[in-house]
């Protein structure tokens, strides 16, 4: 198996253990009011659209950041203006679900739970632990897991985040999704290449944000993928591989909107 089947795998024996412990009701009594959404953040005129990702680990890399203090890093991606949060939950990547909780005790932006969502259960989950967007990624699902998945999640109040790494995959976007990401990662490979990023959005619907994943570590990359139509760049390992994830982040958000403010006042 390759590294994303052996996680499906995984996962799918996570789900059900889960499942066995605490029922869909018992989650549901715990869901939080306050909801933001990641779709408006993205389309303000003025966002940088970096959406900031807490990520210890990696499955083809090993261990990033395994010691980064969770509280101090999102609470700097939320003082410095990030358009979002991602928390990893998945174990393959050193995280768990009360990452989500402790971070949406610490900010009030959008909240994505980045993870391998197969079952509604998760989603259910998402909600329960303050998650305001659900991933759902297109290698690992069929259009009508995808289109069933989104749909659920929009009954729960969670937008969904679709991620795509090919032409064919354009198939799984569906009325139902709110943000478009395409992954510049292989995920059976886990190599990255921008180039994907470049070609997938020349096929795109321009109804929804379009955000760029993975691979991106430099200010003049996001200028390039702007300039094309791009309108959100998740963006985790280039901070967390720092010594201090929290200042890291903070540098390059000063250093990215003096490049921007540049941008709109030659626009």
């Amino acid at each position: 198996m390759n590294i994303l089947e052996t996680i499906i795998a995984q996962k799918k024996k996570e789900v059900i253990e889960k499942k066995a412990i605490t029922g869909i009701d018992a989650l549901m009594k715990s869901t939080g009011s306050n909801s933001y959404s990641l779709k408006d953040s993205l389309n303000i005129s003025d966002s940088a659209g970096i959406i900031a990702e807490f990520k210890r680990k990696s499955p083809s890399k090993g261990w990033i950041h395994e010691q980064a203090d969770i509280s101090e890093v999102v609470r700097s991606y939320a003082e410095n203006n990030a358009a979002g949060i991602s928390v990893l939950t998945d174990a393959s990547f050193g995280g768990g679900i009360e990452d989500l909780k402790i971070t949406r005790n610490k900010v009030a932006v959008p909240l994505l739970r980045k993870d391998f969502m197969i079952d509604e259960y998760q989603l259910y989950e998402a909600k329960s632990f303050g998650a305001d967007v659900i991933l759902l990624i297109a290698a690992c699902l069929s259009k009508q897991q995808t289109k069933e998945l989104a749909k659920k999640a929009r009954e729960l109040q969670l937008e969904v985040l679709l991620e795509i790494h090919s032409q064919k995959e354009l198939e799984y976007i569906c009325d139902e999704v709110d943000v478009i990401g395409i992954n510049n990662r292989n995920l059976e490979t886990f190599k990255t290449d921008v180039q994907t990023s470049m070609q997938l959005i020349k096929e795109m619907p321009f109804d929804k944000p379009i955000i760029s994943e993975s691979g991106i570590n430099n200010i003049e990359t996001i200028l390039q993928l702007r300039n094309v139509g791009f309108k959100g760049f998740l963006i985790g390992e280039h901070f967390m591989k720092q010594q201090n994830p929290a200042i890291a982040f903070a540098d390059f958000m000063k250093t990215l909107q003096t490049s921007l403010k540049g941008d709109f006042q030659r626009g």
